[in-house]
């Protein structure tokens, strides 16, 4: 392995386990060094991968019945389905450090929002939630998927600072980022994008290393959950985030 595609592993490790906890940041994590280490195509049929990996041992082997918030999850998953097809042409079009930026700046513009948005309900001015921001979470988030994979930004955007109890924020996170990444699986086959099934050599060092972050991240997820400590880790994913995506592309 070379050293870009270890530091890949790295990120892919940490991410799976802050997902484990948060429901976010495995692909904010992940992505820009992937992007970096592999083809564009090759990078997003990984983390496709990976995500599905990820949304399936969250859900279906903790040993509880989860918790998403159904409808949300309904609408933004209908409206991701025909922007997902539109972001393969985004992927196929830009080379690998466009798509860099891309994924930083997307995670920058999310944290400035998330910071306006707490200030204005701190104020008072939140108001009710506007009956298309789930559609156009999901147009955005479905968009992304197949370009730069992040679709976490746009999703915490709509959902975190409402209110939410961690658990179903959690598990509403998840429920998204696992149809999203179906969703983006079968834009992909049905786009004939074949340089994006990785190799086996990559689905034989990375799938184990997300089960064992994915583990990893469980305790983390109960103890965030009983302190109130979900903010402050999100910012500071963001924040790493923008930092990793612009680093890469320069280097």
């Amino acid at each position: 392995m070379t050293p870009l595609l270890v530091a890949t592993a790295v990120a892919v490790f940490a991410g799976a386990a802050l997902q484990a906890a948060t429901g976010f940041g495995f692909a904010v994590l992940a992505a820009p060094l992937a992007f970096a280490a592999l083809d564009p195509e090759e990078a997003i049929g990984l983390m496709l991968l990976l995500g599905m990996e990820i949304g399936v041992l969250t859900l279906a082997t903790e040993g509880r019945r989860p918790r998403p918030m159904v409808r949300r999850c309904l609408i933004v998953l209908a409206w991701a389905v025909p922007a997902a097809v539109a972001g393969v042409a985004v992927l196929r079009a830009l080379d690998p450090v466009a798509l860099q930026v891309a994924v930083s700046v997307g995670v920058a513009a999310t944290l400035v929002a998330r910071k306006r948005l707490a200030a204005e309900r701190r104020g008072g001015g939140g108001g009710a939630e506007s009956r298309w921001a789930a559609p156009l979470t999901g147009v955005v988030a479905g968009g992304l998927v197949t370009s730069t994979n992040t679709t976490g930004p746009p999703l915490l955007l709509y959902l975190v600072g409402r209110g939410h109890e961690p658990v179903p924020l959690r598990d509403t996170l998840t429920v998204m980022q696992l149809g999203l990444s179906v969703i983006g699986a079968v834009a992909i086959a049905v786009t004939g994008t074949h340089g994006a099934v990785p190799s086996a050599g990559l689905i034989a060092v990375f799938v184990p290393l997300v089960l064992v972050a994915q583990i990893a991240g469980r305790p983390l997820f109960a103890l965030l959950a009983r302190h109130g400590g979900y903010e402050p880790v999100l910012n500071a994913t963001l924040v790493v985030a923008v930092a990793a995506g612009l680093v890469t592309a320069v280097l």
